[in-house]
């Protein structure tokens, strides 16, 4: 390993990047040019140099680019060099590392393992389904010196991988879910396939191994191996396929600690996850469940169970796309569907299109391996209100709860903001994924926000910010927590709780700490407080303010005042209360720029979504939304045609227009007419032309050999959020709130 053009050596990486599509911003980047399948990483790096990176990873064979102030560290491998960084970080801690294999259920051991698990343990955990030699790495590098267990996801598809990642990964503890046939063809034999997988386990203190698994004697004792029993659960969604899992993950949190109480009363609440699925409402009143990743025995398995328990009395329909590879499984692959007992099933070749006008009123499960590229046909089944979509990635939504979670103290809660339908993109579901990760308390604006909460079955504390007076019996009926902020607002409260017979209801005291927004003067403490500890109605379940300038990074005077003032408050509070309660003042920056006042909870945001003003924090942040449409149709225009109201533009030239689903009615501002803004077709800028309409946008797609149908990107990897907003010229929070509800949303997860 050799350096070039070596810099300041105060210069400090604080991080490491790949894909330069990603990087939000290049400072303390480490930028790895690993080989691709058909580029180099290398190709990359002018890319990467323009957004900041300075620090960069690239093969020795490679000649080392000129650019002025950038560090060039040349080696063999940039994957072994990143795989080496990740077994050094993850040797500078002494906790149990979990490393977990099989041909199926790594990521949904994974995610069961953190739910039983974290109540009494901090958790590092793979992101998404990162198992692979890079995903192994990058997971390893989560890790940190506050938590007490990391659980790693570990895959191999070929001989000779398993031994790199389990001198990467070096596991305390190891898990093997499942032992099937994906990947099977690489190996020679059925033998030679199970010795790779067992190969993770070598150096293990203990390996917990499915019973399904047929192992030796021998081979057991070599791993330090047990199979624990199947164990039976009363949930009706956690079928005879699940307890061979649960069996294991019993084991694993009684090695970690978890007693048998904890953990049956965790289970009860343990997360149906869809995993790799994507779900969403098709044509003909239809569910469509698109699991179209790959198509091994094991998978199917997986994704019929969760196809039966989300469809209940619903009919179930199967759909195959089959290659000439996976033609010979057909018989296999009938055999596990008859055993579900599917309403209708059907196997298609790669050219057949799938009969979405024969299927009606069913959850539809389609199924196929990336080879055939079946994602089109199940977009043809997709409902089609509006083709114009929001997609929120709830993987990435995980990743930025842990990275703040992870810098907390760790009695300190969370609280979620999931106001105005979560910024936009739909509050029941985003809250439901968010009580599955564990999240203390949730916020919203108004009372009926939180009844919607209620209604999708949320359980965990709500904050109701604006309590207003006529909504008191609704708030109360549905155990919301208003915040209380005047002392009329706190006379008709307890007012209603009389009528109501309640009493020790929780209440949060807001108080204005220099905002200026709602809330109590901190002089009027001694009268609130007196009125609050006269009245056996109410209990205060906490107290709390807003800082309103905690992103000022450059003069935190006034944000110092508003916390002082805010202890002060505290402090006279417990005086006067016989009881504890929950204090909470920053929100996502301010936790991280003025730790000491975490208190007993923070409340997050937009943060949720990737979006900060932070710039050191926002690379470590993954976005959360993306903002998609399809091209209705193309147009050719001559020289002297105008486009749209107005005859705002008139065309010099011949040129290629395209028409975009989308407009100020969906959030794209009329103020981006006439090149003001753009969306991006086959990864190019295509600025608007003309005046954007209430459905409608045209665009120049002139050379671009664009047709109706391509995708259309508004916010993604090429236009961020920011990017948007700053065309509009406002802020990520105004965009997504204006994001239509007629637009459906969509979920992704891993």
């Amino acid at each position: 390993m050799k350096a070039t053009n070596v810099v300041s050596e105060e210069a400090m990486v604080s991080h490491v990047v790949y894909d330069s599509r990603k990087i939000l911003s290049g400072s303390g980047a480490l930028f790895f040019a690993l080989h691709g399948t058909n580029r180099s990483g290398e190709t990359f790096v002018f890319d990467a140099y323009e957004k900041g990176v300075r620090w960069f990873v690239i093969d020795e064979k490679v000649a080392v680019p000129t650019l002025q102030n950038a560090v060039f560290i040349q080696v063999i491998d940039p994957l072994i060099a990143l795989q080496k960084l990740a077994n050094y970080h993850r040797s500078q801690f002494n906790y149990p590392v979990v490393a977990i294999t099989g041909s199926v259920g790594k990521t949904t051991f994974k995610e069961w393992s953190n739910h039983i698990l974290s109540p009494d343990l901090r958790i590092v955990r793979s992101p998404k389904s990162f198992n692979s030699q890079l995903g192994a790495a990058l997971s390893l590098l989560e890790m940190h010196a506050e938590a007490d267990v990391a659980l790693i996801e570990a895959g191999i598809s070929e001989p000779g991988e398993m031994a790199r990642l389990e001198k990467m990964i070096n596991p305390t503890i190891g898990v093997f879910t499942a032992f099937g046939n994906a990947h099977r063809s690489n190996f020679e034999s059925a033998e030679q396939h199970l010795e790779e997988k067992l190969l993770l386990f070598r150096h293990s203190v203990m390996t917990l191994v499915a019973s399904s698994i047929k192992v030796s004697s021998g081979q057991l004792a070599s791993i330090a191996g047990i199979q624990p029993p199947p164990y039976k659960a009363e949930q009706p969604w956690l079928t005879e396929g699940y307890e061979q899992m649960l069996g294991l993950l019993r084991a694993l949190s009684t090695e970690l600690g978890i007693t048998d109480t904890q953990f049956e009363s965790r289970l009860k609440t343990l997360p149906q996850l869809a995993l790799r699925m994507e779900t969403f409402a098709g044509i003909n009143n239809n569910i469509i469940i698109n699991d179209t990743y790959n198509l091994d025995t094991d998978a199917l398995r997986e994704a019929l169970y969760y196809q039966q328990r989300l469809a209940g009395n619903r009919k179930r329909v199967v759909v195959i796309g089959l290659s000439e590879v996976t033609q010979a499984l057909k018989p296999t692959l009938k055999t596990l569907i008859d055993g579900f007992n599917a309403d209708a099933v059907y196997f298609l070749n790669a050219d057949e299109p799938i009969p979405w006008n024969e299927i009606s009123d069913a959850v539809v499960l389609v199924k196929g391996s990336r080879a055939i590229q079946f994602e089109k046909e199940v977009s043809k089944g997709r409902e089609l209100k509006h083709r114009t979509v929001v997609e929120i990635d709830l993987s990435a939504i995980r990743h930025n709860v842990q990275y703040f979670r992870k810098h907390l103290k760790p009695t300190t809660k969370i609280l979620c903001m999931v106001k105005a339908s979560s910024y936009g993109s739909g509050a029941e579901r985003v809250a439901s994924f968010l009580q599955q990760e564990g999240v203390d308390y949730f916020g919203v604006a108004f009372a009926d926000e939180g009844v919607a909460l209620r209604n999708v079955g949320i359980t965990q504390p709500i904050i109701v910010m604006n309590a207003d007076i006529e909504h008191a019996n609704t708030i109360i009926e549905n155990r919301l927590e208003p915040a209380i902020y005047s002392f009329q607002q706190l006379d008709a409260f307890i007012t209603a709780l009389i009528h109501l017979g309640e009493h020790n209801y929780p209440i949060h005291l807001k108080f204005d700490t220099g905002m200026h927004r709602l809330g109590f003067a901190p002089e009027e403490k001694e009268r609130l407080l007196a009125a609050v500890s006269a009245q056996p109605e109410i209990r205060v379940k906490g107290i709390y303010s807003h800082l309103a300038d905690a992103d000022n990074r450059t003069d935190t005077r006034f944000t110092e005042q508003q916390i002082a003032t805010f202890e002060r408050l505290k402090t006279y509070v417990e005086t006067q209360l016989q009881y504890p309660f929950l204090a909470h003042l920053v929100n996502s920056e301010g936790s991280l720029h003025f730790p000491e006042a975490q208190y007993d909870m923070i409340r997050l945001g937009i943060v949720l979504y990737g979006y900060t003003g932070d710039p050191k924090v926002q690379p470590e942040l993954l976005p959360g939304i993306a903002w998609k449409s399809a091209v209705s149709q193309v147009k050719t225009i001559h020289s002297g045609d105008v486009v749209g109201y107005g005859c705002s533009f008139e065309a010099t030239s011949d040129m290629q227009i395209a028409v975009v689903p989308v407009g100020y009615a969906d959030g794209f501002r009329r103020s981006l007419s006439n090149g003001k803004g753009c969306v991006y077709i086959h990864g190019n800028r295509c600025e608007v032309l003309g005046r954007v309409c209430m459905d409608m946008i045209m665009v120049n797609v002139t050379g671009l050999n664009v047709v109706e149908n391509d995708e259309v990107e508004i916010i993604g990897e090429h236009q961020t959020m920011f990017d948007f907003a700053a065309s509009m010229e406002t802020i990520p929070y105004e965009v997504m709130t204006g994001l239509s509800q007629r637009m459906h949303r969509v979920y992704v997860e891993g």
